[in-house]
């Protein structure tokens, strides 16, 4: 996501120019710095399918291990899925997963880095979504009632705009 830059529009909305067409938003003059994006999310499911999950017993194998894969390849492809997202060189990318008994749930967590002139959290958002959405696909046989709910950014590191902690 990059960070709010100088534009001749007076909105606040950076991907808009002065005229209101959306555009890439120009990054070339900002400095590059380490950028770091915490973003998390959970799917809520029936105890029986956490547990599947948990046995490594889904009928399409190792559910996590898939999702965490999807996830991080996910990060890698965001400004191909993200209009007006700046392909970045990322320095990484980690997805992981907390099972949540009493809430029937699995969390996931993703933290994206880069050192550049924009920051990650889109990166990490799309790599929360897309290790859920592969969740749903693997175990939707036995659940077709999951939920995918909270995505959100948990923190941002980086760039003029300094730290942001939710």
């Amino acid at each position: 996501m990059s960070d709010s830059a100088p534009s001749s529009s007076t909105s606040p909305l950076t991907h808009f120019d002065a005229q209101g067409q959306a555009h890439m938003v120009d990054v070339g003059a900002k400095v590059a710095t380490h950028r770091v994006a915490i973003a998390t999310g959970r799917i809520t499911m029936q105890p029986a399918t956490l547990a599947l999950i948990e046995s490594g017993s889904a009928k399409k194998g190792d559910v996590l291990g898939v999702a965490r894969i999807a996830g991080i390849m996910a990060a890698k492809k965001t400004s191909d899925l993200i209009p007006l997202c700046h392909p970045l060189a990322l320095t990484r990318v980690a997805v992981d997963f907390e099972l949540l008994q009493g809430a029937s749930s699995v969390q996931c967590t993703a933290t994206v880095e880069t050192v550049g002139p924009t920051g990650v959290e889109m990166e990490a958002l799309t790599a929360v979504q897309v290790a859920l959405l592969t969740i749903y696909d693997m175990c939707k046989a036995a659940d077709k009632r999951m939920v995918m709910e909270g995505v959100r950014v948990l923190e941002k590191h980086g760039g003029k705009s300094g730290s942001w902690v939710s």
